[in-house]
């Protein structure tokens, strides 16, 4: 992979990873498109380079990641356990929300890296999370937009919703948000906790990549060789992310996510006119 092609990913990244559109989907046409060899690197830097992405999250949320719960009840203060629980309550929720997803990307991870060599299968599922989109806003009540308590219950749901995008060409963001908004949260609300949960959800994924690839043949000179394409890739994507991020929080919240929707379907359709007329568009 050349840094070029690198750069080229990583922008595709920043910019597709919190939105309702399919990350994983849209690294995978541009893939396909560039021609780029599917080999254990390559691999794993679609994987690896969404530690830019995190970031980008917890430097624009610092204050909800490193400010600690003060509203702690008088009936816990004083309770080791009660005090650890209330006050770092904003984690142990993303624990909830991170706890489907942990379990059933570890058991079905093979799988999963099968579906990642099919164009056909992002193609089909960008038009039927579109179709999707273009109903979610009129299926759920829409609360007014300020701050939410999200339970441990709802969480817990929402990582659920999670696990349906190990199916690539889905999208995480699109099923926590819908997942959120089936749950009583606003537009905003879901949005930012589908970006929360993206950070233990992606960590946990990025680590397992690395150390699988360190722990195989040869892996580790992979990654020696390609130390520097690696530096490039999370750097952009996380300048890219944090665009990303601010601009889809204020346009969902004041306008949803039909666009989203006709976006999803426009792409996924000219992908399955291409495959149907014998376009290659398979990696290589």
């Amino acid at each position: 992979m050349s840094i070029i092609e690198a750069i080229i990913i990583a922008i595709v990244e920043g910019l597709t990873e919190f939105l309702p559109v399919s990350s994983t989907g849209h690294m995978i046409i541009a893939q396909s498109l560039l021609g780029i060899e599917s080999n254990e690197f390559v691999k794993a830097f679609t994987v690896i380079i969404q530690f830019g992405a995190i970031l980008s999250v917890i430097v624009l949320y610092w204050n909800r990641f490193f400010r600690l719960n003060k509203d702690i009840p008088e009936s816990a203060k004083g309770k080791l356990i009660d005090t650890i629980f209330y006050k770092y309550e904003f984690y142990w929720k993303l624990l909830a929300g991170f706890i489907p997803a942990a379990i059933l990307g570890f058991l079905f991870n093979d799988v999963i890296d099968e579906l990642l060599e099919s164009v056909l299968v992002v193609a089909i599922m960008l038009v039927l999370g579109g179709i999707l989109m273009l109903f979610v806003d009129k299926w759920f009540s829409r609360p007014e937009e300020g701050p939410q308590n999200i339970t441990y219950k709802n969480a817990f749901i929402i990582g659920f919703y999670q696990c349906i995008a190990m199916i690539p060409g889905v999208s995480r963001s699109m099923a926590t948000i819908v997942g959120g908004m089936s749950r009583g949260l606003s537009r905003k609300n879901a949005a930012e906790f589908s970006f929360f949960l993206a950070v233990p959800t992606m960590a946990a994924a990025t680590g397992y990549k690395l150390l699988k690839l360190i722990m195989s043949d040869t892996g580790f000179d992979l990654l020696k060789d390609n130390i520097g394409v690696l530096i490039i890739g999370n750097v952009v994507a996380f300048i890219v992310a944090l665009l990303a991020i601010k601009f889809f929080i204020g346009f969902v919240t004041k306008y949803g996510f039909k666009l989203f929707g006709w976006y999803r379907i426009i792409v996924g359709g000219i992908l399955l006119a291409l495959l149907l007329t014998g376009h290659e568009l398979a990696i290589i």
